[in-house]
């Protein structure tokens, strides 16, 4: 039987970084044939793309010398980011409640009167009401409403008010009444970095801090025994350690655990599942000059697109396309949904019956965005707390079943592995 202090589940982002701390005695499980989770990369063709949209913005100065001042300025580019929603035929700025002023006279008129008619409340019941109470009637059904149900795939009124935390664009009247002579649109995330050989560069440079001895790949975790702390995998082996480290998604763990109420919650927590399709082109499109386009049209099945070529500055349109499933959603139209893709990138406008389309992939996230709603929160937080006394700990995203960013994810692999060696 293996021994290790810390097993680790999934080599993405987060099990990879609290690895480079541990440096030795530590063994990682990962069910897919390389280490990187989401955080992959396919380069074919002269088409770079991931396999889900991802940028980088560094706030911490560890994680932007480790990860940008190790890299050559040619190695990556720097972008302001240019993001917009297509909107009844025309391309207004992104946020939408920040610039309403681009709509036709008469939305525009009634996204003002409602913003200044909403009834706003010390604390709202779900997320479609905070919606309401925050931005109004017209702003949330021409936009943030569709939009929403589209990407969660889901009854909003089933998210916590704060599902988005940091990463909602939140607006106030003052700073919307503002914008409309003087753009300030600001977020998390207004410049950003990307690899030029893309988001798997990162994980790359955290690789080079790994023993490649310590990762079983092609290997799942059957199930695991609490009271020994002995984890049997796929391959018939049987793993005894001390910590247990978890980044695969929560919701599967716990079936893990061999626990009827741990199995309950699992089946109650909520999410949604992403088709990603990566398109290459034979040519550049009108839209060159765009990163991200929003689609709240419910006739249009993807929800957001990106320009990959764009943001790197080739010759030829490479592009991401999300489209959103339900949980109970069997994702098995995938001929299906790239020939409606096809057809709406030519309603759009991103392409016309000129371009071919060279080279493709699909990618299905399961799970792609947790759901965060308050009754199951309070039980995942629970469990969470249970599960530390029994030196069992459960991080990243999907593990923490949570909405953050990739950055985050790293924070709190280094914070965890600081705190268990206390």
């Amino acid at each position: 039987m293996k021994k290790t202090k810390y097993l680790i589940l999934g080599a993405g982002i987060s099990g990879l970084t609290f690895a480079s701390y541990a440096k030795k005695d530590y063994l990682i499980i990962e069910k897919e044939n390389k280490p990187g989770g989401f955080c992959r990369t396919t380069r074919r063709n002269g088409y770079v793309w991931d396999y889900a949209g991802h940028f980088f913005h560094f706030k911490t100065e560890e994680f932007k010398k480790k990860f940008i001042d190790s890299l050559d300025k040619d190695d990556f580019v720097t972008q302001e980011k240019k993001t917009f929603i297509y909107y009844k035929n025309k391309l207004i700025d992104y946020p939408f409640q920040m610039n309403i002023h681009e709509l036709e006279k008469e939305e525009f008129i009634d996204c003002l009167y409602d913003l200044f008619d909403k009834k706003e409340k010390e604390d709202y019941d779900n997320f479609l009401d905070m919606l309401y109470g925050k931005f109004g009637k017209s702003i949330t059904e021409k936009f943030l409403k569709p939009y929403n149900e589209k990407l969660y795939a889901c009854d909003l009124t089933k998210l916590d008010k704060d599902a988005m935390g940091r990463f909602f664009p939140y607006a106030d009247k003052d700073a919307i009444i503002k914008n409309m002579k003087n753009s300030t649109n600001n977020s998390y995330n207004n410049t950003f970095l990307y690899p030029k050989k893309g988001a798997e560069t990162i994980i790359d440079i955290l690789l080079e801090d790994i023993n490649n001895e310590n990762i079983i790949l092609n290997t799942s975790i059957l199930s695991v025994d609490m009271d020994e702390h002995i984890a049997t995998l796929s391959n018939g082996e049987k793993v005894e350690f001390e910590y247990f480290i978890n980044t695969s998604p929560f919701n599967k763990f716990l079936k893990l655990l061999n626990n009827d109420s741990y199995n309950k919650l699992s089946d109650n927590l909520s999410y949604n599942k992403v088709l990603v399709f990566n398109l290459g082109f034979n040519k550049k499109s009108k839209y060159n000059n765009h990163h991200w386009l929003y689609i709240p049209d419910k006739n249009i099945n993807f929800y957001r697109i990106g320009f990959y070529d764009n943001i790197l500055g080739t010759d030829k349109l490479s592009m991401y396309i999300e489209i959103g499933y339900s949980k109970e959603q069997q994702v098995d139209d995938i001929e299906n949904q790239l020939k409606l893709t096809i057809e709406n990138l030519n309603k759009i406008g991103v392409i016309d019956s000129s371009f071919e389309l060279v080279d493709y992939e699909s990618i299905v996230m399961d799970p792609a965005y947790v759901h965060i709603d308050t009754e199951n929160e309070k039980e995942v937080k629970k469990l969470k707390e249970n599960l530390k006394e029994e030196k069992i700990y459960t991080i990243g995203r999907y593990g923490g079943w949570t909405y953050c960013s990739m950055e985050d994810c790293m924070l709190e692999a280094k914070e965890l592995f600081e705190l268990v060696n206390k």
